[in-house]
C-alpha cells in the first residue's frame, strides 16, 4: 500500500504529527519497536492505578495554545508537583525554597537565607567554575550542594561531580518564598485516564504496527515521507560514532498498604542509596485504593539494545550530533524529530510544539 507518511515512533511527537497529517487527509502508518503506543509517557492501568511505566510525567506548560491542544484529548486534574528529598535521616522540600532553608538552618526570613548562602559562596572563592561541583557550589553554597545536589547528581550521571562539565548545571533555582510548587508554569496536571488514552485518541483511525523495528520494514513500506523519531545515530548505523545516553531502570512493586511515602515523588540525594527516587503512582491521581504501587529508579550507562532515556549533552556528544545533523539535512524524504531524533531533552509541551511546527512546515495545518 502507498502511504504519504511513515511515522517511526508512536510517542508524543510521532502521534501528534500522525494525528494532524491524518486530519489533513494524508495516508499514514505508524510503527514502534515497543509492544505499546505512547513511548515514554506510556501509562498502564493496574487495578485503577495509572502506573507511569517509564518514570514520572507531569504535564506543565505556560503556552496556552499547547494547553488547549492537549486538553482536546483529555481532561486534566489539578495535581501540583511538590517533590521532597531525603538526605540520610533529613527530609527537605523541593525545589530549593524557604521551607528547604528553614529546615536546613533553622531560619525564618528570606534575608537570613540569602545571607547564609552568600557567605558560603564567598568563602569558596570560586572565580570561573571548571566543573559541575564548582558550578553548583558557586550557585547555591556548600550545604545545599552537599545535601541535595552532590549525591543525586553523581547517581544520575554515573560520575563524580568534579568530573562533570560545569554547563550541565547552568542554574540552580533558589526561591526565597514558601512555595513547594516545582514548576512555575501556569498550567499543570495529570490527565484523567493516563497518557496512553491521550495517544490512543491521537492515533484513532490510523494504521499502527507495534513490535516493529524500522530496519525490518523500511524496504517493504512505500511512503513519500518518513518522520523518524528514533535514535539518529542508529538510523545511520552509527557510522560516525555512538551518541551517549543515560538509562533508567525501574523496580516496580505492589505493596499491601494504602500509602507508602505520602507523596508522589521522593528523591534520595545521598550517594549511598543506590536509587535516585521512588515514585508512588497513586498520588498523581489522588488515589484511594487500599494498596499502592511504587517504582524505584536507578540510573546507569546506556548500552546498545537497551532503551535510551536522556542524552548526555557534553561537548563530545553535541559535536557528534552536529555531524549527524548535517547528514540528516541532506535527506530529501526523511525528517528527524523528538528527543532521540534531535538528541535533545524535551518537556512534553515542547515535544508537542515541535511536532506542530513540523506539521506547519509540511503544510498540514
Amino acid at each position: 500500500m502507498k502511504y504519504d507518511y511513515l511515522i517511526v515512533g508512536a510517542g508524543l511527537f510521532g502521534s501528534v504529527f500522525a494525528h494532524e497529517a491524518a486530519n489533513a487527509g494524508k495516508k499514514c502508518i505508524v510503527i514502534d519497536r515497543r509492544p505499546h503506543i505512547a513511548g515514554n509517557v506510556y501509562t498502564e492501568d493496574v487495578d485503577g492505578i495509572k502506573v507511569h511505566k517509564y518514570g514520572a510525567h507531569i504535564f506543565h506548560t505556560s503556552d496556552k495554545k499547547i494547553w488547549e491542544y492537549i486538553n482536546r484529548f483529555a481532561e486534566f486534574n489539578n495535581y501540583i508537583n511538590s517533590p521532597i528529598a531525603i538526605y540520610n535521616d533529613e527530609l527537605y522540600n523541593l525545589p530549593f525554597n524557604m521551607n528547604t532553608f528553614s529546615k536546613m538552618w533553622g531560619i525564618k526570613t528570606p534575608a537570613e537565607a540569602q545571607k547564609i548562602i552568600e557567605e558560603q559562596i564567598s568563602e569558596l572563592n570560586i572565580d570561573e567554575p571548571s566543573n559541575l561541583e564548582e558550578q553548583a557550589l558557586k550557585l547555591a553554597g556548600r550545604d545545599v550542594y552537599e545535601k541535595l545536589v552532590k549525591g543525586y547528581t553523581q547517581k544520575q550521571w554515573g560520575r563524580e561531580c568534579k568530573d562533570l562539565p560545569a554547563f550541565i548545571i547552568k542554574r540552580l533555582p533558589l526561591r526565597f518564598t514558601y512555595d513547594n510548587n516545582y514548576f512555575n508554569d501556569r498550567y499543570q496536571g495529570i490527565p484523567y485516564g493516563g497518557y496512553t488514552a491521550i495517544v490512543e485518541k491521537m492515533l484513532e483511525g490510523i494504521e499502527v504496527k507495534l513490535s516493529t523495528d524500522y530496519a525490518s520494514i523500511k524496504d517493504s513500506i512505500d511512503a513519500d515521507r518518513i518522520i523518524y523519531t528514533g535514535m539518529i545515530d542508529e538510523f545511520y548505523n552509527y557510522k560516525l560514532g555512538v551518541l551517549e545516553y543515560r538509562l533508567v531502570r525501574f523496580e516496580t512493586e505492589r505493596l499491601d498498604c494504602d500509602n507508602y511515602q505520602g507523596n508522589a515523588v521522593v528523591n534520595y540525594t545521598s550517594a549511598d542509596v543506590p536509587y535516585t527516587r521512588i515514585i508512588e503512582h497513586k498520588h498523581f491521581d489522588f488515589g484511594t485504593q487500599p494498596f499502592t504501587i511504587i517504582s524505584r529508579e536507578y540510573s546507569s550507562e546506556w548500552k546498545k539494545g537497551s532503551e535510551p532515556y536522556y542524552p548526555v549533552n557534553n561537548k563530545r556528544n553535541d559535536s557528534l550530533y552536529e555531524q549527524y545533523k548535517k547528514l540528516a539535512e541532506s535527506e530529501k524524504n526523511v525528517v528527524f524529530g523528538g528527543r532521540l531524533g534531535q538528541y535533545k531533552y524535551y518537556d512534553m509541551d515542547k515535544v508537542i510544539a515541535a511536532a506542530l511546527d513540523l506539521c506547519k512546515a509540511e503544510n498540514l495545518i
